[in-house]
């Protein structure tokens, strides 16, 4: 049941193969065409098949379940012939998606899980069009905007899509895909779906003060105007921190000394900070880094004109 902005099934029900690496719960395309009651269901990214089991067992019989897999269902000519069933060989990329009022994805978190040529196909094969062999993070993150958009498009007006997602880590780098990736419409809700059953990351010991991932993100975007397409798309951008207006004195001194190894001259200090933006508008400078210098603790003096970090140093 769908009644709060936490989704927490221990028990994946018994949909679907149990065995399929990246399986979603069961329970939560149930609680969704529960909640929803549409009157057409597609599910894109099938899987083990987990979605249509729910659809049969709630004897809706107006759903379209799609996947790369050849092997997943029967196989189609045209996009016409995707009425009602399970439909293999579907690519996302390239086919169309049918028109409904409620659509649920369940796309693979970047590299996480490979699926073709490890959980189907030939061993060791992948199909250039699987989105968890995407040559990187930001060719994944622009397939999936092109996915996105299509689903979009082919929802009725009013229409719904769910899409559940997932953060990760590679490298020890957090990426979090909801993040990174456009919206396609209005967002209606945000769900955090509680993990269980993590495959082999319970027990796994991490070196770092890393936190482990248990959570996953189910959004749902509502169609609301038939011809303007809502996108929100997020653009990311580096700026000098000696650029900027928002950091203080103290701010950019210990920049300036990290920067220099930790140990740093007054002139190097001088060199390193007299083009930046609070340099420019304070004919002093020079002056109020001395200062910053003798009214933080986080500095330290070594000798005459050479100041370090305090590395000992805790704000009270």
């Amino acid at each position: 049941m769908l009644n709060s902005s936490i989704h927490s099934t221990p028990n994946r029900g018994p949909w679907g193969k149990s065995s399929w690496r990246g399986n979603c719960s069961g329970y939560i395309i149930k609680d969704l065409i529960e909640h929803f009651k549409p009157s057409k269901f597609v599910e894109v990214f099938g899987g083990s098949g987990t979605g249509y089991d729910v659809a049969q067992s709630l004897n809706l019989n107006n759903s379209v379940h799609l996947d790369l897999n050849p092997s997943f269902g029967q196989s189609f000519s045209h996009e016409s012939e995707l009425v009602c069933g399970k439909y293999g060989g579907h690519n996302l990329l390239i086919h169309n998606i049918p028109g409904a009022d409620f659509i649920f994805s369940h796309p693979p978190y970047h590299n996480i899980i490979k699926y073709s040529g490890e959980q189907w196909g030939e061993k060791g094969k992948g199909h250039p069009d699987d989105l968890s062999r995407c040559e990187s993070y930001e060719d994944f993150i622009k397939k999936l905007n092109f996915i996105n958009g299509k689903i979009f498009s082919s929802l009725n007006n009013g229409g719904r899509h769910a899409t559940l997602l997932g953060d990760v880590r590679s490298n020890g780098k957090y990426y979090s895909i909801i993040k990174d990736m456009a919206y396609f419409g209005e967002l209606e809700s945000h769900i955090i779906k509680v993990q269980h059953n993590l495959y082999k990351t319970e027990n796994k010991e991490y070196s770092s003060k890393l936190i482990r991932i248990h959570h996953e993100h189910l959004l749902i975007f509502k169609k609301n105007q038939i011809w303007q397409i809502p996108i929100t798309a997020v653009k990311k951008v580096f700026k000098d921190l000696r650029a900027s207006k928002i950091p203080t004195w103290r701010d950019l001194v210990q920049s300036a000394v990290e920067d220099l190894g930790g140990i740093a001259t007054l002139n190097q200090l001088y060199s390193v900070l007299e083009n930046s933006e609070k340099a420019k508008n304070n004919p002093n400078w020079q002056a109020k880094i001395r200062q910053t210098l003798q009214i933080h603790r986080e500095f330290r003096s070594i000798q005459r004109g050479v100041w370090g970090l305090n590395l000992s140093y805790t704000a009270a």
